[in-house]
């Protein structure tokens, strides 16, 4: 399903948004018919309550939309989506009370209120749909809404229908899509190409691990985006339990989100060069699955301890970040569902990042608070250095005592991407716990939206 704003030809309802500090002054301001509908429904204007106005014929007319309060939309975002669920079929065009300032935010959210995922069951989303605001550039939104439809999609599919083979199709696809090229290396061949920890995790499954490198632009500054691929984490012979197990489909979703975000690049034709990097694996256990105690080599050279089959994810990734490094990119950047203790450092709705570099870092904070898609900075916090070195080889995988666990794991990715890239860290959840306003339940890309404006003035474009 492409998400697609309608046109003056669909004939589109009036929507007015009414806060409620402005009610009054808009009630007073209609004919009196309208006054008498509006005072005798009883409407109350808090955050997504609707009030259909019907025409002489009976026929919906216009539609009033509560817009709460300040206080209200401050704890919530997407606020004009709230609204969906409750409209009948038809197109929709606001006509009053939508802030200028927020015309693109609230547009696309209305534009990811209409996803739903319906592969294996239920009836798909009601059409309901949105002329663009004035002033807002409906190509620009529309791919930025197809971008995270993507990254939905790929998180949602059930690991049976989503493995090494159908992320590399994905891939393939999207690189199809808009004239990108593509290479895999897979199986036996990571290792004579020097891959040997994405081999080493992915090897215990029968559906092959693989590096998908994508290429896309020939001039301008180099971008590189590396996510991790891990389509179904097991924990390896450190077995999760149960409970921890059942979202493990979501363990690529660093990959669907780095995914949905080189769309947004090339359907906007950012002028830059982009590199996509997915080490796309599955941790199974079987009888060459690796081991806790083992020592890894990696592509970089450093020698890693296995101390937990479940951090497997920073081993993959680091071959692909060393691999990314050696072009020396401008900014090279990777997304990660990587630990349970970002989770409880911020929560779900946060995506936890690292940069050294404050202009970095500062601009991503400014972009993330413009598009709604909240982002916090964590360190980079070199005093615990000592924390991921056991000794006995160069890198521990999972350093004992578990502080500090999302910084000690985006430390030892730090290590691979080397110190001479501008390099960012984004350890992302990739899923929305219960419905929200435009995020229905399930997954969804965090940090993206916020990258692809920042990436302008990051880049100098």
């Amino acid at each position: 399903m492409s998400p697609r704003f309608a046109t003056q030809a669909d004939a589109p309802i009036a929507v007015h948004l009414v806060d409620a500090e402005g009610l009054q002054s808009w009630i007073d301001q209609q004919p009196a018919r309208l006054q008498t509908w509006v005072r005798g429904s009883g409407f109350k204007p808090a955050l997504g309550k609707v009030l259909l106005i019907p025409g002489a014929s009976g026929a919906v007319e216009e539609v009033l939309v509560g817009y709460g309060t300040a206080a209200t939309r401050k704890r919530s975002r997407f606020h004009l989506a709230a609204a969906v669920p409750a409209l009948p079929e038809g197109a929709y065009q606001v006509a009053s009370g939508l802030p200028s300032d927020l015309a693109e935010q609230e547009a696309l959210g209305w534009l990811l209120a209409s996803y739903g995922f319906d592969r294996y069951a239920g009836s798909k989303p009601k059409p309901v749909t949105l002329v663009a605001p004035d002033g807002v550039d409906a190509a620009k939104v529309e791919a930025i809404a197809a971008g995270e439809f993507l990254t939905r999609d790929l998180i949602n599919t059930p690991a049976n229908d989503m493995g090494p083979e159908e992320l590399e199709a994905a891939a393939s696809a999207l690189a199809t899509q808009h004239g990108a090229t593509i290479e895999v290396t897979r199986g036996e061949d990571l290792l004579t190409q020097n891959f040997p920890m994405i081999h080493t995790v992915g090897r215990a499954s029968d559906r092959a691990p693989r590096l998908i490198d994508m290429r896309w632009g020939e001039s301008g500054p180099k971008l590189t985006l590396v996510g991790k691929g891990v389509c179904f984490d097991t924990g390896g012979l450190n077995l999760k339990p149960g409970a921890s197990m059942g979202l493990m489909k979501k363990d690529m979703g660093g990959a669907a989100t780095v995914l949905g975000l080189a769309h947004m690049i090339m359907a906007l034709g950012l002028p830059l060069q982009l590199r996509v990097l997915v080490p796309a694996v599955e941790n199974a256990v079987s009888g060459n699955a690796f081991r806790p105690g083992d020592i890894l080599p990696s592509r970089k050279g450093l020698s890693v301890e296995i101390n937990n089959t479940d951090a497997e994810g920073r081993l993959v990734l680091a071959d692909a970040l060393a691999y990314g490094a050696e072009e020396n990119p401008d900014m090279m950047l990777s997304m990660a569902t990587l630990t349970g203790a970002a989770r409880v450092a911020v929560g779900a709705d946060l995506a936890p990042f690292f940069c050294d570099d404050d202009a970095t870092a500062n601009r991503l904070m400014q972009a993330a608070a413009t598009v709604a898609d909240p982002l916090w900075r964590m360190p980079f916090w070199d005093p615990y250095e000592a924390q991921i070195e056991p000794g006995i080889a160069d890198l521990d995988n999972a350093p004992k005592g578990g502080f500090g666990g999302a910084i000690t794991a985006a430390l030892f990715l730090r290590r691979f991407a080397g110190e001479d890239v501008n390099y960012s860290h984004f350890d992302v959840y990739g899923w929305q716990p219960s419905a929200a306003p435009a995020r229905p339940k399930g997954g969804v890309g965090m940090g993206a939206r916020a990258l692809l404006e920042a990436l302008p003035d990051l880049l100098g474009l």
